[in-house]
């Protein structure tokens, strides 16, 4: 696992846009796993400007979602869909047509979940995974303890995650749903690249835990130990808590240059 110490939220952002970038001058029709909140916005704003400046092209570019709300219809401007259409595929020029999520809809949920999990497969599989942190090591919506081999699912909202996500619903928690489906921990990391972007002061024991900590599925983030390819981008308080923080700072510091991350 790699850990790269950034000044603030906006150069994680770049850094990790970059990255993405680099990815779709290499390989224009990559498959990039998506996350909702705020920790990623300075990612997709990045990359969106990258895009009007015409130094990268994204048009060929799939998107494919991290999870969703269950029962909430795809055309509610809460849906992780439709947020996703507003912060990720309108500013980068890519159609819904390139847009792969479960369906939060369906009849059959745990069917769903199986579906996604195999159109993920089909798709070539993602090539590079944004994750975010909860406090509580959460990677997805695979709250502590969830199984570190678990697949695509459906899964219980915590009632903290729902006062938590009422802002998004006008203050009313009665209008959050109850449950979600998630990409599962097993299903994350079949990514080819995963990186995870944490700021603020909050995040560090979480990030102290992923990294430095054992893997326990008490903490779902520290399974990206297991990855062969992944990169945990962190601002300098989520870093607060790094007992290895220089050594992390030497060594990102004296890496090739063409060696990204």
């Amino acid at each position: 696992m790699e850990v790269v110490i950034v000044p603030d939220a906006r150069s994680g952002g770049e850094l990790i846009a970059e990255a993405m970038a680099q990815l779709l001058r290499h390989k224009p029709g990559a498959l990039l796993g998506v996350a909702t909140g705020s920790t990623p916005l300075p990612v997709y704003e990045a990359l969106a400007a990258k895009v009007s400046s015409g130094a990268v092209d994204a048009s060929r570019a799939r998107i494919a979602q991290l999870d969703e709300y269950v029962g909430l219809p795809a055309e509610h401007p809460e849906s992780y869909r439709s947020v996703l259409r507003r912060e990720v595929l309108e500013p980068l020029g890519i159609g819904m047509d390139a847009f792969m999520g479960p369906d939060g809809t369906a009849a059959d949920v745990q069917a769903a979940c199986e579906a996604y999990d195999r159109a993920l497969a089909a798709a070539g599989g993602v090539d590079l995974q944004l994750l975010g942190i909860g406090t509580d090591g959460h990677i997805g919506f695979n709250e502590p303890c969830s199984s570190l081999a678990s697949r695509t699912r459906i899964k219980t909202l915590t009632e903290q995650t729902r006062v938590d996500n009422a802002r998004f619903f006008d203050g009313d928690i009665a209008q959050v749903p109850h449950h979600v489906i998630t990409q599962g921990i097993g299903t994350i990391l079949e990514a080819r690249h995963l990186v995870l972007l944490a700021t603020g002061e909050g995040k560090a024991d979480a990030v102290a835990a992923t990294v430095e900590g054992p893997v326990a599925a008490v903490c779902p983030a520290s399974a990206l130990q297991l990855h062969p390819h992944a990169t945990v981008v962190v601002d300098e308080a989520a870093a607060s808590k790094l007992k290895l923080a220089d050594y992390f700072r030497h060594t990102y510091a004296n890496k090739p240059d063409w060696q990204g991350i």
